[in-house]
């Protein structure tokens, strides 16, 4: 199959935000996605942003992430998303996506890139053991809005 990974665009926030809801009815949470195209285009700054892109212009795939900071390491990537449309999945796009990631990690002396994945979702737990993720299941997310 044929595409490109390349670095995301404000041009591509709108099919971005499609794709996360995509992925929040896979995790079975769509009402959850309060993010807009306009606050996304008024945060761009927050966030780094790699799409996975067919000869055609259709956005596929993205990775979006951003710098965080770990009193136990120091200076750190979060991935908080990383998906690709379900029809694409086994033409190994998560992994470029990723490695780009990790690519993006090392060349910013990055010392750790966290991401999470539901307990569920035995296909991306397989998928990120095989890539040699350590999945922690001690820590329990907290989260306050």
């Amino acid at each position: 199959m044929d595409y490109k990974i390349r670095w995301g665009e404000e041009k591509d926030l709108e099919a971005v935000l499609g794709l996360i809801k995509e992925l929040a009815l896979f995790e079975r949470a769509p009402e959850k996605v309060t993010n807009t195209l306009d606050q996304m285009k008024q945060e761009k700054d927050l966030f780094k942003l790699l799409v996975a892109e067919k000869p055609d212009g259709e956005i596929i795939g993205f990775a979006l992430f951003y710098f965080v900071y770990y009193t136990w390491v120091g200076k750190s990537l979060y991935l908080d998303d990383l998906y690709v449309k379900e029809k694409y999945r086994g033409h190994k796009i998560g992994s470029a996506l990723l490695d780009k990631v990790l690519e993006f990690g090392k060349e910013n002396n990055c010392k750790r890139i966290r991401w999470q994945v539901l307990n569920w979702n035995q296909p991306a737990i397989e998928f990120y053991k095989k890539l040699g993720a350590n999945l922690d299941d001690e820590w329990i997310n907290c989260d306050m809005e």
